[in-house]
């Protein structure tokens, strides 16, 4: 049996700040490139331009691993590379059952990035019995009905929930009684967990409508300056980040 379940990160007994950990993964892709083409060090600020952050909280960030590189040398890739794998815990097996094989959850089980970066998809799961002993991605679909007997005989603890809406916090609230401790939702929806469960959103319309909503701020502050004036919510007299009774839009960039 895996025992992906016995183990965990690092990262909050050692008071890593959570906008730190999130940034991690951006680090490990940029250095990942570089080691891939044999970069032996690389600067902070060129670290930080190919991450997309500032240089000065990259050192912040990094110092929180007990890396301070090398004055006039900088930071060793490969030895990032372990650092963060390690901090992340990627340097073990972790397996991933997919819950709701539909389009999306397809597409899941069909990315090749999940083996390179730690994750297994151990099992893929659906309510359809139509569904049941197909293969995809070369992993023959299971029934929900066996949902809690595929995450104990595969020690999951991660599992990823691809289905509608309405079926969600039924599928989370199982994952849960069955031992999962964390959950990456694309389910269109909030989900509700205790306390130890962590869960992570991914909401594509949400996304996006923040786009939406910076696209729709050029076009007003173009017109504006084409008109020689001033944007059309300023005229009015509100502040371009705020509605009309002075609150924050629905839709703000996260």
């Amino acid at each position: 049996m895996a025992t992906g379940r016995t183990h965990r990160p690092a990262t909050r007994s050692r008071g890593i700040p959570e906008a730190t950990v999130a940034r991690l993964p951006l680090y490990l892709r940029a250095l990942t490139a570089l080691s891939e083409r044999s970069v032996p060090t690389v600067s902070s600020e060129e670290l930080a331009a190919a991450a997309g952050v500032n240089s000065a909280k990259l050192r912040k960030d990094f110092s929180y691993l007990g890396s301070y590189g090398t004055r006039g040398v900088g930071y060793d890739v490969e030895y990032l590379v372990y650092q963060i794998s390690r901090e992340l815990g990627l340097t073990q097996d972790w397996p991933v059952v997919i819950v709701g094989i539909g389009n999306l959850g397809a597409a899941l089980a069909n990315y090749g990035g999940f083996a390179s970066r730690g994750f297994r998809v151990a099992a893929l799961i659906d309510a359809d019995p139509a569904m049941a002993g197909k293969p995809v991605a070369g992993i023959p679909v299971q029934h929900s009905d066996d949902l809690e007997k595929i995450i104990q005989d595969n020690g999951v603890s991660i599992g990823v929930i691809a289905t509608p809406a309405g079926a969600a916090q039924q599928v989370c609230d199982r994952l849960v009684a069955a031992g999962v401790t964390s959950i990456l939702n694309f389910a269109p929806t909030v989900l509700s967990v205790p306390e130890g469960v962590d869960v992570r959103k991914v909401d594509l319309s949400i996304e996006l409508q923040i786009l939406a909503f910076h696209e729709q701020r050029k076009a007003g502050e173009e017109a504006a300056a084409s008109d020689g004036g001033v944007p059309a919510v300023a005229a009015r007299g509100e502040s371009a980040d705020q509605g009309p009774d002075g609150d924050m839009p629905a839709v703000m960039p996260a």
